[in-house]
């Protein structure tokens, strides 16, 4: 059964969720689908990729440009009062235009991925074709809360938002509270066979359950992320780190995300670990992604900056004695699955998805989380074990064939698709 089927993304290959999102869109045109992708912006130049467009009349504009100034205006008394961590807050609007469609028809099922910034909950959701289900895949937890994208352990999203940590806010009407109120409204006033949550890990599945917005009132299915295994395998370690300039003997400990910055990823968490660490000899850090690491680590390191190449970032993983994710909170992370495919152990804290795809002891190691000794201990034992690495590599990588192959994601949507396109829910 040929399905037409409409992926909608803010990007198409930025950021973790992005391109997941865009390998499952190419994943159902291998298996014969019309599949389109939706993005705000596009990165690719994949010619089944669409971005969105803003039309160009002179009250369309001047629409957008009203739009444009009043979200603006709604963030400017948080302006300064905001906490230095930079994380993402986002409301339920968007400045761009959806009640044109833009091209929404023709489709028998449309997946919402990441979009913020792109879509405009009321408009988006009126413009959807009648009858058409909307598949919403949960890539953070911005969803269902009053803007930000992971609530940093807060928990007012299971009641009503407000006096946001986030804004630096202590009114209980805030933006957070206005943001919330309009996600009721939309909610509420959806069928549940219109809407179809798919979250990629149990935990936010379970976070799901615990909202105030979204609680039971939609079905809601567990579909992992897959991982191209054959771009993602691995690669001979030597030439690895003869390609990157790294010392033969080093010690390499890897840190990917799309940038160093936030704090829910924790990148200073593993830099506090590695003063721990600082007289293992031949400790090298390795790192990928946006910002600037700190300078002055103790260890020797390099950073790579971002990196969107597939393979090229194999050979980061493959440079590496172990893969360390130091994130607070996490769904479940594209870059755990892409280090052990390439055989790459995994270290990280017990949170989230990320328990859900390291097997302590089997494919890697995991710290509770926030414990900074506990985890600088847990990689130095890891590093001081080669034939046990050794092990866990093998391991690692029949896991991801096994349980997290793209073959099986994409399987996954697809059945999901078919059962929907075909009247069920």
């Amino acid at each position: 059964m040929s399905l037409r089927i409409l992926q909608v993304s803010s990007f198409d290959a930025s950021g973790g969720a992005a391109r997941s999102a865009y390998r499952l869109h190419r994943g159902l045109l291998d298996r014969g689908h019309h599949s389109r992708m939706l993005v705000g912006r596009r990165d690719s130049d994949d010619p089944t990729v669409t971005e969105h467009g803003t039309p160009r009349d002179p009250v369309s504009k001047l629409r957008t440009r009203l739009r444009r100034r009043h979200l603006k205006r709604d963030f400017q008394p948080y302006q300064g009062r905001r906490p230095s961590w930079p994380e993402k807050f986002t409301d339920d609007r968007s400045w761009r235009d959806w009640e044109h469609g833009h091209g929404l028809d023709g489709f028998d099922v449309i997946n919402l991925q990441w979009v913020s910034g792109l879509v405009d909950y009321r408009r988006f959701f009126a413009a959807v074709p009648p009858g058409v289900p909307v598949v919403w895949t949960l890539r953070d937890m911005n969803t269902f809360t009053g803007g930000c994208h992971y609530d940093a352990g807060c928990g007012r999203y299971t009641a009503r938002c407000g006096s946001c940590p986030q804004l630096g806010s202590s009114d209980d009407d805030d933006l957070s509270r206005r943001v919330w109120l309009r996600k009721e409204e939309l909610f509420s006033g959806l069928p549940p066979n219109r809407l179809h949550l798919v979250t990629p890990s149990r935990w936010m599945a379970e976070e799901v359950a615990r909202s105030s917005l979204l609680g039971t009132r939609f079905p809601v299915s567990v579909i992992p992320n897959g991982v191209n295994t054959e771009e993602f395998a691995p690669r001979d370690r030597s030439a690895a780190r003869e390609a990157l300039g790294i010392p033969r003997e080093s010690l390499v400990v890897l840190f990917v995300a799309y940038s160093v910055a936030p704090r829910r990823k924790g990148f200073e968490l593993l830099s506090q670990a590695l003063r721990e660490l600082a007289e293992v000899p031949n400790l090298f850090l390795l790192s990928v992604g946006g910002g600037t690491p700190e300078p002055n680590l103790a260890v020797s390191q390099l950073h790579l900056g971002k990196v969107a190449q597939n393979r090229f970032l194999s050979v980061a993983y493959s440079a590496a004695d172990v893969y360390v994710i130091p994130s607070l909170q996490d769904n479940l992370p594209s870059t755990v699955l892409e280090a052990m495919a390439c055989g790459t152990p995994v270290v990280g804290f017990d949170t989230g998805g990320i328990a859900e795809m390291v097997d302590p002891g089997r494919t890697g190691d995991l710290a509770p989380v926030g414990d900074v000794s506990s985890l600088a201990r847990t990689i130095e034992r890891l590093l001081a074990a080669p034939d046990a690495r050794a092990e866990m590599a093998g391991r690692s990588r029949r896991r991801v064939l096994e349980e997290f192959s793209m073959d099986l994601y994409v399987s996954r949507y697809e059945e999901l698709y078919e059962a929907l396109a075909g009247g069920g829910s």
